[in-house]
């Protein structure tokens, strides 16, 4: 099944127009991509976290998406502050704690939080749907986010297909060994999933021609111009604008 955790709400931003949330979370994750001071960087990280506590949503669920990528940041501090040349921070026994590389994975860290943060609280928060009708609203190619959409839609599809194949293979006293018939029965079930999916797009494709599909996307949602919309992008902006005054500052 779909699973879209933070479209269902009531707050702030919730009610405000998608295509001006998706402007604000691009404009603002291109400014923190390229900001270097430690300063600009955390202030980046709150304004982040305030827009995920002013979002309403669930912190243990944040968390656990923050915990998916900061998995991965942490192998830039397994390398980086041992490799990054430069000024010595101090050492442990034979190996060199570089100040240029801690520096180097702090930056990583934080941009890499503030601007995860900010997707879930200005995108995350909307359905799929609504999302692709906001980005064929702000003129992208509507073949791009037709495929976008059904790109998303059918991983949870194969999933399922997954799931399915793998109960049936459990059930026939399947288990995962280190042998021939072992890899042989991983390959099968991969090609039935491909195999199954197929089918089953050619089987959806066939329903939707039933419905009128003619190539174009359509919502029910409706996006009504109010001056909420125009005052959250203006807030979008000097808050951006702050950040650049704050690297500038510091920088200098």
């Amino acid at each position: 099944m779909l699973s879209e955790p933070f479209s269902i709400g009531n707050s702030v931003i919730h009610r405000i127009d998608p295509r001006h949330r998706i402007l604000a979370a691009f404009l603002y994750s291109v400014v923190v991509a390229v900001l270097y001071q430690l300063q600009a960087l955390a202030l980046a990280t709150a304004f982040s976290g305030l827009l995920v506590k002013t979002a309403g949503l669930d912190g243990k669920a944040v968390f656990r998406r923050l915990a998916l990528v900061n998995g991965f940041v942490a192998l830039f501090w397994l390398i980086l502050p041992f490799t990054a040349k430069g000024d010595i921070l101090f050492e442990a026994g034979p190996l060199t704690v570089y100040e240029a590389g801690v520096l180097m994975a702090l930056q990583i860290t934080l941009k890499s939080n503030a601007i995860i943060m900010a997707f879930i609280s200005l995108v995350s928060t909307m359905s799929f749907s609504t999302l692709g009708y906001a980005l064929r609203s702000l003129k992208l190619p509507h073949k791009l986010v037709f495929l976008f959409i059904l790109t998303y839609r059918y991983i949870f599809v194969i999933e399922q297909e997954y799931r399915k194949i793998w109960r049936s293979v459990k059930v026939r006293g399947f288990s995962p060994a280190t042998s021939i018939h072992c890899y042989k029965t991983y390959a099968y079930m991969i090609g039935m999933i491909f195999v199954r999916a197929a089918a089953r797009a050619d089987r959806v494709y066939r329903a939707m021609l039933c419905r009128g599909f003619n190539g174009r996307f359509h919502s029910l949602s409706d996006f009504p111009a109010s001056g909420k919309n125009g005052l959250f992008l203006f807030i979008a902006i000097v808050c951006t604008v702050l950040l650049v005054s704050t690297e500038w500052y510091f920088h200098g």
